[in-house]
């Protein structure tokens, strides 16, 4: 057995080993030097500028030279019809006719008052020059006579109101009455379009519209054809729409246009004037942020965050309106995990 001082000293042995061990560790530790963390090497960007002619495509929409639709100025009962459908017709002829035989009867009833009344102012004025009747009675006589005219101006009126014509030279639509029918000026009878001369509407954003000038081309395909077709800017609306913030452009079609059809959808596209200094970045340098956008730039070994304003983009670029000037590096990757201030290393220059 052993005896209990023995036990003790044991104990108290190990104790100071283990202390003995600790502070060795403790010492070893303070030995080694500290190993300081190293900076990333990055891809970086130079910026410079470039040449560039924005191109946009919009939708379109062909319209007529000249468009309306056909309706009677009075209401009665078609007596004549004389639309060929989808054939071309001359100003001024007639398409339609509603019945008029009363407005006819009623003519010719003031041409037979007519007839008398001018007897009678004969005979007044003869009377008169003789001074066989005052100027007084003279003056009702030819007051009649007028009055008797200008009814049969009137009914001359009405009667050409019951005559439908065309208002210009055009071709004619599908006609919606037949003969017989009872019509009003709410009726459509046909419609008429003016397609020997066409133009063409579209629309473009907002921030294009300093870029927009009269007298520009621009180039348009309808669908179901692969032949591409010119049209001339010649007017703008004069205000920008506020649902769609965007301008109206009106252009007039260039050279044949027999295989146009007016409202037919049409695809534009729009040149502008070549910028020769640029600014474009590569799309995965432009950081996303709450207020707008934002790129990484690298100057003296640290990474500065840069708000920036973008103009268009491809697939592979941004534009760069406002922020950045020739010279300038910024990041191409690590973009989303560099904070401000942090230090970088640049490890490959992309172009």
């Amino acid at each position: 057995m052993i005896p209990k001082y023995v036990h003790q000293t044991i104990i108290s042995a190990t104790i100071a080993c283990l202390f003995a061990a600790c502070g060795s560790k403790k010492q070893e530790a303070k030995s080694k030097p500290s190993q300081q963390r190293t900076a990333p090497k990055l891809e970086a960007y130079i910026v410079s500028t470039q040449s560039f002619a924005d191109v946009i495509e919009v939708p379109g929409s062909i319209v007529a030279n000249e468009v309306t639709e056909i309706r009677p100025e009075v209401s009665g009962r078609i007596v004549q019809i004389n639309i060929a459908e989808g054939k071309s017709v001359g100003k001024g002829a007639l398409l339609a006719k509603i019945y008029d035989g009363d407005l006819q009867a009623q003519l010719k009833k003031l041409q037979s008052q007519l007839a008398i009344a001018q007897s009678n102012e004969n005979r007044a004025s003869r009377l008169l020059e003789i001074q066989g009747i005052s100027r007084n009675d003279y003056d009702i006589t030819l007051l009649n006579l007028n009055n008797i005219r200008a009814d049969i101006d009137v009914i001359k009126t009405q009667i050409y109101r019951t005559e439908i014509r065309a208002p210009f030279n055009g071709k004619l639509g599908l006609r919606n009455v037949s003969p017989g029918a009872y019509v009003s000026p709410a009726d459509v009878i046909a419609t008429i379009n003016q397609v020997s001369d066409l133009k063409l509407d579209f629309s473009i954003p907002e921030k294009y519209i300093g870029s927009i000038e009269n007298g520009q081309l621009v180039n348009f395909t309808v669908q179901g054809s692969d032949k591409e077709y010119t049209a001339r800017v010649y007017a703008t609306e004069s205000n920008v729409g506020i649902t769609n913030r965007s301008l109206l452009v009106r252009a007039r079609v260039n050279g044949a246009t027999g295989a146009l059809v007016p409202g037919a959808f049409a695809k534009v596209k729009l040149g502008f004037a070549a910028n020769t200094n640029a600014i474009f970045v590569p799309s995965q340098s432009v950081v996303p942020t709450i207020k707008g956008k934002q790129v990484i730039l690298y100057r003296d070994g640290k990474a500065l965050f840069s708000d920036v304003e973008i103009g268009t983009r491809d697939s592979a670029r941004v534009e760069v309106t406002r922020g950045l000037k020739v010279g300038d590096t910024i990041l191409t990757t690590g973009i989303m995990t560099t904070k401000p201030d942090a230090k970088v290393e640049i490890g490959k220059i992309v172009k």
